[in-house]
């Protein structure tokens, strides 16, 4: 077993972790199927990457200071997975309002991750320092969301033009020349 051979204080550490991870993902995939009822906004998208920023402050503290190839891998493996986030998020147009398409892929995707982090978490954990994996996975998770955003940005802008042009346009208004 994977706890074998760590102190009382690290045992607890690692589930009591783990647990909030779990806590967390659930929290995640509600959230995000609460807010596929509500028409989505240019706030809701770009938001979350700014808010989540604030998180780079843990670097002032030493120990979760990572070397540039633990960066790479963390941004690499985050852009990786951020591809199947945003081949599996769509925008659709109901009701005059822009509303992100339900995907019965998304929250599966999210546990998907969310097991491979976890997965991740026990290989490495050994390896590296726990606040260094800390590091090293809100840069991954920084790394997946930023992208995934801007694909959403992008995919909602261009609805959004659509949207302003079949309101703009109508069939019986002459064209002008």
């Amino acid at each position: 077993m994977y706890l074998k051979g760590l102190s009382l204080l690290e045992q607890y550490y690692i589930i009591i972790s783990s647990v909030g991870a779990v806590c967390m993902a659930i929290l995640a995939i509600m959230i995000r199927l609460k807010s596929q009822k509500k028409p989505a906004s240019l706030k809701k998208i770009v938001l979350p990457p700014f808010f989540m920023s604030t998180g780079f402050l843990m670097f002032l503290y030493e120990p979760t200071r990572l070397s540039l190839l633990l960066i790479v891998e963390a941004v690499t493996v985050g852009l990786l997975f951020s591809i199947p986030l945003i081949l599996t998020s769509k925008f659709e147009i109901k009701k005059g309002s822009i509303f992100f398409k339900h995907s019965k892929w998304f929250p599966v995707l999210l546990i998907g991750l969310f097991s491979i982090r976890l997965l991740a978490r026990f290989i490495f954990g050994h390896i590296i320092t726990y606040e260094q994996l800390a590091g090293m996975f809100f840069i991954l998770a920084f790394s997946m969301l930023l992208p995934w955003r801007i694909a959403m940005l992008r995919s909602f802008k261009k609805l959004q033009k659509q949207q302003q042009f079949e309101t703009n346009v109508s069939w019986d208004t002459p064209i002008q020349r």
